[in-house]
């Protein structure tokens, strides 16, 4: 089962989390079919998008979508994993060139050294003129060197948009992906100024001790461990508190929010003279959902009703009591 973990370290200003997603992830996987389904290099992206996502997502608590994308000029165009409230997620990606075997980061969507990662946070009940708020970083590093995990990216991320140090490490095969989180929390109490929190930054000893103890985590340790052992192995000599773990319709979980609503909205986006073209072609518009492989047919009749304003369509047949 799927399931989220946070803890706290006792005494001191550092905070982590564990995520592990099983079920969730192979159900996602599952959902392109063998036929459809991505390289390995992009599925490993995925995995650990969708796990940094819900990390972020359980994080900052936000009432509404975080979107993380990847995008570039290498063979994966875009890839994009969002994370709901309740943290159901779904991720995909846009291929477009033939990936390398075992390529990373750079290889996947920088080759020209024009590669970004946005994250955008989507308010679900926005105010009017309310926008969604964006963050956009490079996919290099203070010296222009190519990053070549999406772990060090958002690392990178969460330094300057935040001004926290955050230790990420992420792995992901095709049947788990799985992230952990260790943050240092801000400078609480009278004259908590982003000051402050910023002068801490690199230099608190608490925090430097156990990101430490977290880079010594290995991808097999994290894919292969089950959360007890591995906090046990990494943090033994810590004080650890832990809370009651998210599971189950609590924790995270695939969830794709497309609908046949939606898909007709798209439809009226396009125009009624590019619907009826699809019509005439191929006797039927055909759109798949690239998140989760759903299928929605609509024929001319559909047309109509796509095309035809609430207002002048015909009430809806009630029953004779």
């Amino acid at each position: 089962m799927s399931e989220l973990h946070k803890f706290i370290f006792e005494g001191l200003p550092v905070r982590g989390m564990l995520v592990r997603l099983t079920g969730a992830w192979t159900e996602l996987l599952a959902r392109r079919g063998a036929e459809r389904a991505h390289p390995a290099p992009v599925r490993t992206l995925l995995g650990e998008m969708a796990a940094a996502g819900v990390l972020m997502q359980a994080s900052i608590r936000f009432n509404g979508a975080l979107v993380l994308q990847i995008s570039g000029d290498g063979p994966v165009k875009l890839a994009v994993a969002e994370v709901q409230p309740d943290l159901a997620f779904r991720a995909t990606a846009t291929v477009v060139g033939e990936v390398p075997a075992g390529a990373r980061l750079e290889a996947l969507v920088n080759v020209g050294g024009r590669g970004h990662c946005a994250i955008t946070l989507d308010p679900k009940d926005r105010f009017p003129g309310q926008q969604p708020y964006q963050g956009v970083v490079p996919l290099h590093g203070d010296r222009r060197e190519p990053l070549q995990l999406l772990s060090e990216v958002l690392e990178h991320y969460m330094l300057q948009s935040e001004q926290l140090d955050t230790k990420l490490v992420l792995a992901a095969n095709d049947d788990v992906a799985a992230g952990l989180l260790i943050q240092r929390l801000p400078v609480e109490g009278e004259g908590n100024l982003g000051a402050r929190n910023e002068d801490e930054i690199g230099l608190n000893e608490a925090y430097n001790r156990i990101a430490h103890l977290s880079a010594t985590l290995t991808r097999e340790e994290l894919l292969t461990l089950d959360a007890d052992t591995l906090l046990r192995r990494l943090f033994w000599e810590e004080t650890v508190r832990r809370f009651e773990p998210l599971a189950g319709e609590h924790g995270p979980r695939f969830a794709c929010s497309c609908s046949r609503e939606r898909v007709a909205r798209m439809l009226r986006g396009l125009g009624r003279e590019e619907f009826d073209g699809l019509i005439a072609e191929r006797g039927l518009a055909e759109v798949g959902c690239e998140f989760c492989g759903a299928q929605y047919h609509f024929d001319a009749v559909d047309g109509g009703e796509v095309f035809t304003a609430p207002r002048d369509q015909p009430p809806a047949s009630r029953a004779v009591q």
